[in-house]
């Protein structure tokens, strides 16, 4: 892959891919591109079972790549064309990992800001160093963080996605675990370890259970009540018909190990 974008094969169904677009890992058109061709290919491929979304050197993302965007100012057009492009090309690759048929994990070893936040929090999981930190610091500049606002405000609280659009401030690592921003807070050197054996335990369940039950919270989480009770009722009756939910049980009943079909 390259460019960008590195993919570390880790054994036991589980794929790490990494920011290397040193030294802030921005979130330029090439890694944009590089990361949603990753997503694409790793979703094809029955070896990959998880995802890690990790990075390179001292910060894990530092957003959009504002050296490379500024230029376009002096477009026909001021540069509309290419900032509306870019914005929603950044949005499909966020939409990607949600969509994606595998869990995807994010690995955060250092600041995550702007559409660096917004990559976390559109991962399924977060695994964060005691020296990560997070922030949404659009308004400092003049432009507010409204694509990242949609991710971040999916995960945490109105109130506290809101204080940290309208100050910017920078939040720490525990402060974003207490927030539902990420899942676990680690110690630096136990960062990759944390994040792998997180990913190998879920790379050990049936793949096609994880794959109907990732595909079913991100739905059923835009419904209301009624029609997510309907909407899971419905999924978990052709997940009990599955190959996999017979073995599973099966085994459960026998007091065995399953063998899964996926």
């Amino acid at each position: 892959m390259g460019q960008g974008i590195r993919q570390e094969v880790l054994g036991d169904g589980v794929l790490r891919l990494v920011l290397d677009n040193p030294p802030a890992n921005a979130l330029s058109e090439l890694v944009l591109a590089r990361l949603g061709e990753a997503l694409a290919e790793s979703g094809k491929d029955p070896a990959v079972r998880v995802i890690i979304l990790g990075a390179t050197g001292r910060l894990f993302c530092a957003g959009h790549d504002l050296k490379e965007m500024t230029p376009h100012r002096q477009d026909a057009d001021r540069g509309r064309a290419y900032f509306h492009q870019l914005m929603q090309d950044c949005a499909a690759v966020m939409q990607a990992i949600v969509s994606h048929p595998k869990p995807v994990i994010a690995e955060v070893g250092g600041l995550a800001t702007a559409a660096g936040c917004q990559l976390v929090a559109s991962c399924d999981l977060a695994v964060a160093s005691e020296v990560a930190s997070f922030c949404t610091p659009g308004v400092h500049i003049g432009l507010f963080c409204s694509t990242p606002m949609v991710a971040l405000s999916r995960n945490v609280p109105r109130k506290q996605a809101m204080e940290m659009l309208l100050t910017g401030d920078t939040i720490d690592a525990a402060t974003a675990r207490d927030m539902g921003l990420v899942n676990r807070v680690v110690p630096a050197a136990d960062l990759a370890t944390e994040a792998q054996a997180l990913a190998r335990q879920i790379a050990s369940k049936s793949a096609q259970t994880v794959k109907t039950g990732k595909a079913a919270f991100y739905r059923q989480a835009e419904m209301d009540l009624a029609e997510a009770y309907a909407y899971t009722a419905q999924v978990m009756t052709e997940n009990m018909l599955a190959r996999d939910a017979e073995e599973g049980i099966g085994a459960f009943l026998e007091r065995r190990d399953p063998v899964w079909h996926d």
